[in-house]
């Protein structure tokens, strides 16, 4: 992106002027400022990887920075003085006196950060436009800020003594910090809402941070919004090559109908059939396809563990692609749709490709009334706990690629080896890793040989339990 000026909405010569002499002349922060920073930076080690190479805007003295885990930390203040007593805070990490509307730095950042610095920006939108500058295609930027139903009580607090006095803040609502995000070439990945109180109160502050504002979010203080940038869209994508896992148990009458559906993409294409303690010949066939279709990349595995989770973590071990595909050997969802999947991916148009099988009519024995009603469900509560909508999470047909799985699969331990399934696995991991997931509906059929694995009642019960531990580790922490 061109290294322009950016246009402010100020004519004077220093439309920082007044902010600079404001926060030159802030003192350290009392203790409720501190402790209500020690809340954001909870929420802030929670979104940002500990490796990342960290950026704040508008970093003031460095408390939010000294409580992050990170090594790799910037910041950058228009106040000399709040640079001042942030460099001897954090000696190791580097500091820079300038406006974030003129945001000019070497090297590229992992994670931005903007605590309520649009709050007070002279001008929002050159701030996110220069972001662009630092930021490559995986850089993530997190912003919070104040939400106006707080601004009266703010307001009261100040005339009561009980909040240091501030400059004029803006009013931002999200449609408004989104409506910027989208004119500076930025996508929003998901949007939170945190802290309801403040203030510790012997315990009952984080308490009821942790167990009631995921419930009332439109009265939380602050709100969070995670964005990536935009992908422009352009004449032709990279051509990557693609891995097809299809774990397979009980599915013989398929295999020959899978390779021969399932159609060449990118670069190249590589079927991995990974077999899981059949009790028909559907090993048989597979080492027999494999032999008829010398032509093909296929690869061939038998299961050691249990569950299809297990199966296709070994596939996508064994998998060379760029992309990896999760196709079901049961062919419910039609072979021919995943080029859909590719295009997604390969585009960057988004990092985490969901099949849906909830918008087109489905055959008559496509799937049980209960087993629809439990799919929407569970729709309605991943939505929820993730912050980006996701229609139908026990599709099968899961696609991204592989640096992003490794990422997911390197912080396994957050969540733990909780799934056998492995369709939760992979969604909470790549909410975890800010992935920017997208439903792609396909037409599902029924079932033309074999009896489905799955048993309602037990996995049924199984699957919530699991949406229930998920939510401690996602929206009640």
């Amino acid at each position: 992106m061109p290294k322009v000026p950016p246009t402010l909405n100020n004519t004077s010569a220093d439309p920082w002027a007044k902010l600079r002499t404001h926060f030159d002349q802030t003192k350290a922060p009392g203790y409720l400022a501190r402790g209500y920073r020690h809340l954001l930076a909870h929420y802030y080690r929670l979104v940002i990887p500990a490796q990342a190479r960290v950026l704040e805007i508008g970093c003031g003295d460095g408390e939010l920075l000294t409580q992050l885990p990170n090594r790799r930390v910037t910041g950058v203040d228009l106040s000399p003085q709040q640079i001042a007593r942030a460099q001897s805070r954090l000696p190791q990490a580097t500091f820079h006196v300038q406006a974030g509307e003129k945001l000019d730095l070497p090297g590229k950042f992992d994670a931005v950060i903007l605590s309520e610095t649009l709050n007070h920006a002279i001008d929002a939108q050159a701030i996110l436009e220069r972001v662009n500058t630092v930021s490559t295609p995986e850089t993530r930027l997190i912003v919070n800020y104040h939400s106006n139903l707080w601004s009266p009580l703010f307001t009261l607090a100040r005339w009561l003594g009980l909040r240091a006095p501030a400059p004029q803040s803006n009013w931002l609502a999200t449609a408004d910090v989104k409506n910027l995000l989208t004119l500076a070439d930025w996508e929003v990945v998901r949007t939170e809402h945190h802290i309801l109180v403040p203030l510790h109160l012997g315990g009952i502050g984080p308490w009821t941070n942790r167990m009631l504002a995921p419930l009332l979010p439109f009265f939380c203080i602050t709100v969070f919004i995670v964005a990536r940038p935009r992908r422009r869209p352009t004449e032709t994508q990279p051509t990557l090559s693609v891995s097809v896992i299809i774990p397979a148990r009980n599915e013989a009458g398929n295999i020959t109908a899978t390779v021969a559906r399932t159609p060449q993409m990118g670069a190249w294409t590589e079927l991995i059939f990974v077999e899981g303690h059949s009790r028909d010949d559907t090993w048989a066939q597979i080492q027999h396809v494999a032999a008829a279709h010398p032509e093909l990349r296929i690869k061939t595995l038998r299961q050691t563990g249990r569950g299809k989770g297990d199966a296709v973590r070994a596939g996508f071990a064994a998998a060379s692609g760029d992309i990896l595909m999760i196709l079901d050997a049961d062919l419910t969802m039609p072979p021919e749709e995943l080029p859909k999947f590719y295009h997604v991916i390969a585009s960057g148009r988004a990092e985490f490709a969901n099949g849906v099988r909830l918008v087109y009519p489905m055959d008559e024995r496509g799937m049980q009334f209960l087993n629809l009603c439990a799919n929407k469900a569970f729709g309605l509560i991943f939505t929820w706990l993730i912050g980006q909508p996701v229609k139908d999470t026990l599709c099968g047909t899961k696609v991204l690629r592989r640096a992003h799985y490794e990422n997911i699969a390197a912080n396994r331990a957050y969540f733990g080896d909780f799934d056998p399934f492995g369709d939760f696995d992979l969604l909470f991991g790549a909410a975890k890793q800010n992935l920017k997931i997208a439903d792609i509906p396909i037409r599902y059929r029924e079932r033309t040989y074999g009896e489905t694995n799955i048993q309602r009642w037990r996995h049924g019960w199984l699957l919530l339990r699991m949406v229930i531990f998920a939510a401690r580790k996602l929206k009640f922490v």
